[in-house]
């Protein structure tokens, strides 16, 4: 594993790139932003604005897809103080935590209308199973009608304007190209929204599934999109993207952190809403040999809101640690809720285990192979 001069991102990440003095796309992406004016981006997006109220085809001046954690709190917030008339949706997440409906009905109360999803839990417990052994991704289903129910919601009440948080490959690092998108439309989802690991072709010709049960998962004709006119944009292109500052501006809001460190992640204000993160982002780690910890991380220390040394100690204290619980809730139970038991689980572990990076000590517990954080980054 080769790491980035500057940050703790590896080249196992999937579409990261690194130029010829060791620096990763992310580090570059990030940097660049100095370069942006800033003022101009936001009068881009105040003509959108402008066009949107101009030709308002609908009760609502646009869409803002939401969770309920902090990204997407601030979406809202920042959406209405530019007098937006905002409808909110949200597609349920697998296995709802309390402190996730919490935060959903403080968005709602922030003054907005809201439509919410509450996908077939029948369908979603099987795609949830058969996703986690077939790809290592139990949170392919929660991520695809994340990505698809907005649409469908526009096209049906002829709303013209869908604002998005982050694009993820700016943020995180992608190819070339995907660096300076703005808008989020079906190649993006083909490429980065989890359709690259499992389409629904595959669901109804090789697995126990019909159209009828995917219908939410289905992603609108291209035509009727395209004529339709939708503008599907990412926020982080017109302002400048910061995660901990979401949160802390969302707080000030009513968004409510977790009473501790939330598992794998090093802070307290990431993914509070669905008990299969955990199992995600461990998965992620066998993959790749880095999990949430390192995303966080990254960003915070590129922020200059962390040192390089304080981040490392997150890293190596919260980064692959097996997802006993989540959130408070026990490992049995969050794979119970899906009909899996410990034994299938390890199993599915075992097998999407990058062998190529890992061993295991006496004990059982994974090493990576001839790696040192504080050696390589000291």
């Amino acid at each position: 594993m080769n790491y980035c001069k500057n940050c703790f991102y590896p080249n196992t990440k999937p579409d990261l790139s690194f130029n010829d003095e060791g620096i990763c796309n992310a580090c570059i992406s990030f940097k660049k932003r100095n370069q942006i004016n800033w003022k101009n981006r936001e009068k881009e997006f105040l003509n959108i604005v402008k066009k949107i109220k101009k030709n308002r085809s609908s009760d609502f001046d646009c869409i803002v897809p939401v969770s309920g954690g902090k990204d997407s709190t601030y979406q809202v917030i920042k959406a209405l103080e530019y007098g937006l008339k905002i409808l909110c949706v949200n597609s349920r997440t697998c296995s709802l935590t309390p402190l996730g409906t919490q935060n959903l009905e403080n968005i709602k109360n922030l003054g907005v209308e809201m439509i919410e999803l509450s996908p077939n839990s029948n369908i979603r417990k099987k795609l949830n199973k058969l996703c986690l052994q077939e790809i290592g991704d139990i949170s392919w289903p929660e991520h695809i009608s994340i990505f698809t129910f907005p649409i469908k919601i526009a096209l049906k009440f002829n709303i013209k304007l869908i604002i998005w948080g982050e694009n993820p490959q700016n943020e995180y690092g992608g190819p070339t190209e995907s660096l300076e998108n703005t808008t989020l439309n079906r190649g993006w989802l083909e490429e980065f929204g989890g359709l690259l690991g499992l389409r629904l072709t595959d669901l109804v010709e090789h697995y126990d599934f019909n159209e009828d049960d995917l219908t939410i998962y289905k992603y609108p004709n291209k035509e009727e999109v395209f004529n339709s006119k939708i503008e599907s944009l990412f926020f982080g292109y017109f302002f400048p993207w910061d995660g901990h500052r979401n949160a802390i501006e969302s707080k000030k809001k009513g968004f409510k952190f977790y009473n501790g460190i939330v598992e794998g992640t090093g802070v307290s204000y990431e993914n509070l809403d669905n008990y299969q993160t955990g199992i995600h982002d461990y998965f992620k780690y066998l993959k790749y040999g880095f999990g949430r910890t390192t995303d966080i991380m990254n960003n915070l220390y590129r922020r200059k809101i962390i040192s390089k040394e304080e981040a490392l100690q997150k890293i190596n204290a919260h980064d692959g640690n097996f997802p006993t619980t989540y959130l408070g809730k026990k490992l049995e139970d969050i794979i119970g809720d899906i009909d899996l038991n410990m034994d299938d689980f390890l199993k599915t572990c075992d097998k999407f285990t990058n062998k190529k990076l890992f061993k295991c000590n006496n004990e059982g517990e994974l090493i990576k192979e001839g790696f040192s954080p504080i050696k390589n980054f000291k």
